[in-house]
């Protein structure tokens, strides 16, 4: 069941119930805590606070990722918008729509702008975002979506009459699916798009550990609050009882795939309690439940996803990348 919140115009957010009663966080909860080895999806992160947290990540000075893309949107906007005619900005992931705006100033430059449509599984996050998006953009008509990659990307409105759409998917997300669930996604996504719309994605590149690896441990220790964040969430939806401080942050650099593993360690044996699934989970001292991958790309590896490329970007640097594409 969807639901309309009324909100002043000229924005609307259609939220899709991802709640405990819902398939979603419990089911992936008993999944992933009754595996071996333990693990839970990134996507339970982002609550109201772990999306607060993320945005406090993306302004940290070791998580390059963030100005890398933003400095290849900035250069590339114009262009994209003028060549192909963009009047609709679907952007998946969309938390505070910070490198939105360089999409949106070209579509406002161009006499182009018509509707933006943010899809997150924060409600929050879009409300807050679209009351500063509405007043930068005056008649930008915002239409937010709520809800979870894996079952709502349906709820995504139709594409509007005039122009064409471009769906943004910004930020390196594409690396927290695993390699094997891309191309499922990217054609649930190709489902959005009519002939002539196309899909922008932001892939970190693959090169030096000692350049990633600090992106997900920072030393401030914001990304380890982040990640601790997903206990916080269970305890209140689902009646547990993990103690945060029993658990450390842990990122580690795999050159094999390659990508980061984020992952929690226990600091003791220890078990908890998940009284809304009426279930006890075990952790023995040292063990490690993995909560996100990041994979890192290589030009041909982003070939391999299933996207059929029209343009490629790199910043200055080389360290990140995006990437223009149509529906194959």
């Amino acid at each position: 069941m969807t639901t309309r919140l009324v909100v002043p115009r000229p924005y609307r957010l259609d939220v899709h119930p991802i709640g405990p009663g819902e398939q979603g966080l419990a089911e992936d909860a008993r999944a992933g805590l009754s595996a071996s080895p333990k693990s839970l999806p990134p996507k339970h992160f982002y609550d109201e606070r772990g999306s607060d947290l993320f945005e406090r990540i993306t302004r940290l000075p070791e998580y390059y990722q963030s100005r890398s893309e933003l400095s290849i949107l900035t250069r590339i906007a114009d262009g994209l918008v003028a060549r192909h005619g963009v009047s609709e900005l679907v952007e998946l992931g969309s938390g505070a729509s910070r490198k939105t705006r360089a999409l949106l100033d070209a579509m406002r430059d161009a006499r182009s702008l018509g509707r933006y449509v943010p899809f997150d599984v924060c409600p929050e996050a879009i409300l807050a975002a679209a009351g500063r998006l509405a007043e930068a953009y005056p008649g930008l008509d915002v239409h937010g979506v709520a809800g979870d990659f894996d079952r709502h990307l349906p709820g995504v409105p139709e594409r509007g009459r005039s122009g064409r759409r471009l769906i943004a998917f910004l930020g390196g997300t594409i690396g927290n699916l695993e390699p094997d669930a891309r191309t499922p996604f990217l054609e649930s996504v190709a489902e959005l798009m009519e002939p002539g719309d196309l899909l922008l994605v932001g892939t970190d590149l693959a090169g030096d550990p000692g350049r990633i690896q600090p992106a997900y441990d920072d030393a401030e220790g914001v990304t380890a609050e982040f990640n601790l964040n997903v206990l916080r969430v269970l305890n209140r939806e689902l009646d547990a009882d993990f103690e945060l401080d029993a658990f450390a942050h842990v990122a580690l650099y795999d050159p094999g795939p390659p990508w980061i593993e984020m992952r929690l360690r226990s600091l003791a044996d220890q078990v908890v309690r998940i009284g809304a699934l009426d279930m006890d989970v075990e952790f023995a001292e040292g063990e490690e439940m993995r909560t996100e991958i990041s994979c890192k790309f290589t030009r041909p590896a982003v070939d391999d996803a299933g996207l059929v490329l029209e343009e490629w970007h790199e910043d200055a640097r080389g360290w990140f990348a995006v990437s223009l594409a149509r529906r194959p």
